[in-house]
């Protein structure tokens, strides 16, 4: 497996697990609406990594073999979070629409934590290593 099937496999994880914490978080606790809120919007924003993961992937595969790539889709990442906004607009008193707009910001806080924990992890694996010799 490669590090970057590695990196998107552990990205997909963390945004579950995320959506597994927003689930008990809507079951068991007065928020239910900014949960619920949450939950859709992260549901989108998981798309949306989906989404990207494959594009990169197939952009990276294009490169290799010296063929012209496709875009990366950003107009449909663009109209799955106007969909999701939507949807909490029609339906809002079940979603709190502000939840919905920091959920669908989670694929980035994810990506973003998970780049920085790799160079963190990173760093201290290369001290260990000079430090050793």
């Amino acid at each position: 497996m490669s590090t970057y099937e590695k990196m998107a496999l552990r990205q997909r994880r963390w945004m579950l697990f995320l959506l597994t914490v927003f689930v008990i978080g809507a079951g068991f606790t007065p928020y239910k609406r900014v949960f619920l809120g949450l939950i859709l919007g992260s549901a989108f924003s998981f798309y949306n990594l989906w989404l990207l993961q494959k594009r990169v992937r197939l952009f990276g595969d294009a490169l290799e073999r010296k063929e012209k790539p496709a875009g990366l889709g950003s107009a449909a990442r663009f109209a799955a979070a106007v969909a999701a906004i939507i949807i909490a607009g029609q339906y809002d008193e079940y979603f709190n629409v502000i939840a919905v707009i920091i959920g669908l910001a989670t694929s980035y806080l994810v990506t973003v934590a998970d780049f920085l924990i790799f160079q963190l992890h990173k760093s201290e694996k290369k001290e260990g290593e000079s430090n050793g010799a």
